[in-house]
This record gives C-alpha cells, sequence and structure tokens, in this order.
C-alpha cells in the first residue's frame, strides 16, 4: 500500500470519530431534555463566564450539567436544604451577549457563596416553587 491509502484511512478514521462524537452529544442532549426536572441554564463561574447547560432538579438537590460535555455525571450538585433564593434580574449589557436571549439572572446563595443562573422566566418560576416547596428545617426534617 502507498501512503495516499494510508492517509485516507487515517482521514477517514478521524472523520467517523468525529461523527460519532457529534452523534454522542445530540444522544446525550436529547435524554437530559427528555427527562422529568430538566431545565435549560446557564451559570456563571468564579472568573465570571457563562458556560451552558441542564439543571435537574432531583429529591435532595439540584445538579447541573455542561451542556458540551459526554459526562453522565454533574458538574455541580448543591443540595436543597442549602439552597436560598436571593433575587432575579435582568441581565446587564456586558451579559446579554453572553447568556440565551429571554432570559433573566436568577442569584443563589449555596453554602456562603453565590451562584448565579441564567434561565427562561418559566424556569425561574419553578425553581422558585420547587424550592418553597421543600420541607422547612425543624424538628424530625431533613433539613
Amino acid at each position: 500500500m502507498n501512503e495516499a491509502v494510508f492517509a485516507f484511512i487515517a482521514l477517514a478514521g478521524i472523520f467517523l470519530l468525529v461523527v460519532i462524537t457529534l452523534c454522542l452529544f445530540g444522544v446525550r442532549r436529547m435524554m437530559l431534555r427528555r427527562a422529568l426536572g430538566t431545565v435549560d441554564a446557564s451559570i456563571c463561574s468564579a472568573n465570571h463566564r457563562w458556560a451552558m447547560g441542564v439543571c435537574r432538579y432531583r429529591e435532595s438537590g439540584l445538579e447541573w450539567l455542561r451542556l458540551f460535555s459526554l459526562s453522565p455525571l454533574p458538574s455541580k450538585t448543591m443540595a436543597r436544604s442549602k439552597i436560598s433564593l436571593l433575587g432575579r434580574r435582568e441581565p446587564t449589557e456586558q451579559e446579554l451577549t453572553r447568556v440565551p436571549p429571554g432570559t433573566v439572572i436568577v442569584a443563589l446563595s449555596y453554602n456562603g457563596e453565590e451562584v448565579l443562573l441564567a434561565m427562561k422566566f418559566d424556569a425561574y418560576a419553578g425553581l422558585s416553587s420547587w424550592l418553597e416547596a421543600g420541607p422547612h428545617t425543624g424538628v424530625g426534617t431533613w433539613r
């Protein structure tokens, strides 16, 4: 075999890996969106960069998963009992270019640190209801 055949096989292999990876991203995204209790939400990291992802409600907490990842594990997990809703606001001029259009910025307090999520208003209403419906601190509760 000559060098052209090896080059073709290598390029075809790389192309096949790219196509399979894109298909896996699509399947993961579809599975996340089909699951109950998931909403699209971007999160602001410590260096003020926004990352797109999906929030998933669980009985005991809120999980945030990166949109562009193949990992089934959440990137951030917050215990429901330690989350406090600080409020919501409209995105600033700088944030308008970094978050999806039509979103509100939701400020949460988790373990004393502020967590910013960008989500649609309907998702914010669901998040605030989910937090308010959680068990209250007291004798015999898990909080």
